[in-house]
């Protein structure tokens, strides 16, 4: 036998031959006849119809992406396992997820389904057999679950389904874990996949880089179709763009939970545009940029303060100035990028008076602090980040300039940008306009390609300040920290 004969013989053995003739059209057909209480919207119409085109060979790589709670996960780790188990039942089945309860419970579910329904479904199952691997009674299809740190060895898979690799956004945020679900998927389900094994996701996305982003940029030849219903049709009809829904461009989708227009609406400002943008619309890297976007930043083109002949400038009408600094990340007299920032507050209102971003030297750094200083006086809070070259800044300069406060921050610079984007998102930050100052626009595509650019010491600076102006804003007289009688500080605020 050559390869190409194995193969084949391989194929027709593990379709079984000639599949049982199909009751009912689609998963969701099969679903309305077991529970007459099963919802059908336009968009579960879709994912029957592309899941259809899996059980008959049409797809072998299927991505599906939806808004939360609107019946993705019960039409394709619960309803399609069972219709394709009554097309054939030498059909083995893995579901993985992010966790083994989650994926032992589809397990669970369906085994409870097929013994439920079995005198309809032509098919039955060991009612005390394990939720988490079961087969048919009389055959060799059925059941087997794993969570994504699990293993599938020894385990022959004729469909694979992967229902969310991550629990949440902060695991999808872990780098760690990122690199889990991506070795996972070249360590132990390639492995598993033999010629024409299907392999569907259903994913909510959170990050440009998850397991579906990942894939799609992978340059190894595998082309998969991808299904994503955006919660609010955000297609241009100019640029050749369609939807998957044929609604118009503005239009929501019809929800399974009911969800009118005001109640999508609603949801969309109760999670604001970042959650909205991923996890509704299905893409979590929208063009003008990431946690930060460019059409966010209001810009005055009139200075804010009055500049004196000696180089001092005065703010005017603000209710409290500020100076951020973010220090090298390194521990040596060498050179690296630092980057403070002068901040005030009007009300809910945060502009930005001026930036100092170099590479400098220990040395310089101490000079231009000095410097930047005593050009704003008004600034009677320095913020230092209390780690690297900041702590012997801190060290050199807090018996010499007043209101020098240590920062420790306690999470991470991810979730600092997002903790503070919702009052840039409401338009409450404003930048001096790029004709006044031209380094702005550097500050603007770091912001937009945070946390991918090359470097984020701006951005860092920046989310300090927001927490401590708007975010967590506290008296001046209360902000301050005394030295005690052995020039130490008292202690140090953690804002975050």
């Amino acid at each position: 036998m050559t390869m190409v004969d194995y193969a084949a013989a391989w194929q027709q053995a593990r379709q079984g031959f000639a599949p049982k003739p199909q009751r009912w059209a689609s998963p969701g057909e099969m679903a309305q006849a077991l529970d007459p209480k099963t919802i059908q919207t336009p968009a579960l119409d879709q994912i029957d119809e592309a899941l259809v085109d899996v059980a008959h060979g049409r797809e072998t790589r299927l991505m599906i992406s939806m808004p939360p709670q609107e019946g993705k996960s019960q039409r394709t780790s619960r309803r399609f396992p069972v219709w394709m188990l009554a097309r054939n039942p030498d059909l083995r089945i893995s579901i993985v997820s992010y966790a083994h309860r989650m994926a032992r419970r589809w397990g669970k579910t369906i085994r409870d389904d097929v013994a439920r329904h079995g005198h309809v479904l032509g098919i039955h199952v060991d009612p005390n057999a394990a939720a988490n691997e079961w087969t048919l009674t009389g055959q060799i299809g059925g059941i087997y679950t794993v969570g994504i740190t699990g293993a599938l060895t020894g385990q022959p898979v004729d469909l694979l389904i992967i229902d969310d690799p991550y629990r949440d956004m902060k695991q999808a945020e872990s780098e760690a874990w990122r690199e889990v679900v991506e070795d996972f998927w070249e360590t132990v389900a390639v492995p598993r996949l033999g010629p024409g094994v299907a392999v569907v996701i259903i994913q909510t996305r959170w990050r440009d880089d998850d397991l579906t982003g990942w894939l799609q940029k992978r340059e190894d030849g595998v082309k998969w179709r991808v299904l994503n219903i955006p919660a609010q049709a955000d297609h241009d009809p100019n640029k050749g763009q369609t939807d998957p829904l044929d609604r118009k461009p503005g239009e929501y989708m019809v929800s399974a939970r009911g969800r009118t227009a005001a109640d999508w609406e609603a949801k969309k400002r109760e999670v604001g545009i970042r959650s909205w943008t991923a996890l509704y619309q299905g893409r979590p890297a929208p063009a003008a940029g990431n946690i930060f976007q460019d059409g966010w930043w209001r810009y005055y083109e009139q200075p804010q303060w009055t500049a004196l002949g000696n180089g001092v400038h005065v703010p005017v009408g603000f209710d409290q100035v500020i100076i951020s600094v973010d220090c090298s990340f390194k521990d040596t007299d060498s050179s690296d990028y630092v980057c403070m920032q002068v901040w005030g507050r009007r009300g809910n209102q945060a502009y930005l008076l001026d930036q100092v971003h170099d590479r400098l030297s220990f040395v310089d750094t101490l000079m231009r602090f000095r410097m930047l200083a005593a050009k704003w006086p008004a600034a009677l809070l320095k913020l230092i980040e209390d780690k690297a070259n900041g702590t012997a800044v801190i060290n050199m300069l807090r018996n010499q300039i007043p209101g020098i406060v240590p920062i420790e921050p306690t999470k991470s610079k991810v979730e600092r940008a997002y903790a503070v984007s919702p009052y840039v998102e409401a338009r409450q930050v404003w930048l001096p306009a790029p004709e006044m100052a031209p380094w702005v626009e550097g500050f603007t595509e770091e912001a937009k390609t945070f946390p991918k650019a090359a470097n984020d010491d701006r951005v860092d600076t920046f989310t300090q300040a927001l927490d401590r102006l708007l975010l967590n804003p506290l008296l001046v007289e209360d902000q301050i920290i005394e030295d005690d009688e052995d020039g130490d500080p008292e202690g140090s605020i953690s804002p975050y």
